[in-house]
């Protein structure tokens, strides 16, 4: 499948490198969230603290404040679903890619978290990235981030499918969504392989205009919210297989 690519890639490339330098032009740079990048649903003691790194997803690019932002909307879904106490706080690099990630994170001082969610894979789809290369990277930022938060897994948000960006064009769209799902592939094996450090985060694409921000790239206020809802459910479900296991191993063992 991977060669496959780059022979696509080698053929296409004719069209695909002035459509690329296009888009690079062309496409709409839209800042950061502006406003406080933690918060917290509920009052009293804290059920739960949620951090979000990575990417411009992250850092909220597509909306104006951070309360817009998806981290916040985790929080908010979670409150209102279980009403739970929810702190939030979220720090991400504008057109980062994970190699950034892992540079940057050390001079950051992060707060303990109960669910560390990472966006990030957009840019490392668009700089060709190798496979093997990005993955070392995850089980790096596993390694770094085991030393501030000790037995908390990593939950990989899915790379974005970015054959639906509504930003580029065809064929460059095309291409780019297969390499999106050739990465997403190296996070869902390391899910499958190591369930004690990762978890994959599937959410629906953002196909609707409506969903996507002026730019045709990041997710509108209204696509924040949509990728909060699904990636809410997805967590729930795993908080109730984690409940769920000491009883299905009490079984087993009898």
């Amino acid at each position: 499948m991977s060669i496959g690519f780059w022979l696509s890639l080698a053929c296409l490339s004719p069209v695909l490198v002035p459509q690329a330098k296009h888009s690079r032009r062309a496409v709409l740079r839209l800042p950061e969230a502006s406003g406080n990048s933690r918060g917290q649903w509920g009052n009293g003691t804290t059920d739960r603290r949620i951090l979000l790194l990575g990417d411009s997803t992250a850092a909220g690019v597509g909306v104006s404040d951070h309360q817009q932002g998806l981290a916040c909307e985790l929080a908010r879904s979670r409150h209102r679903v279980n009403g739970e106490t929810v702190a939030w706080q979220t720090w991400g690099l504008n057109g980062g890619r994970l190699a950034d990630l892992l540079t940057n994170l050390p001079e950051q001082s992060l707060p303990q978290a109960d669910t560390l969610i990472i966006s990030i894979g957009v840019n490392d789809v668009t700089a060709l990235t190798r496979r093997q290369l990005f993955r070392d990277q995850l089980q790096a930022l596993a390694a770094q981030l085991q030393q501030s938060h000790p037995g908390r897994p990593l939950h990989l948000m899915a790379v974005p499918p970015m054959q639906h960006f509504l930003a580029l064009p065809r064929p460059l769209r095309g291409l780019l969504g297969w390499r999106a799902r050739l990465l997403d592939g190296e996070m869902r094996k390391l899910s499958r392989q190591h369930p004690d450090r990762f978890c994959h985060l599937s959410y629906p694409p953002l196909c609707a205009p409506a969903l996507l921000a002026a730019d045709g790239f990041h997710p509108s206020e209204e696509g924040y919210r949509c990728l909060a809802a699904a990636v809410s459910q997805r967590l729930a479900r795993l908080d109730r297989e984690t409940d769920d296991l000491p009883t299905a191993t009490a079984r087993h063992t009898q």
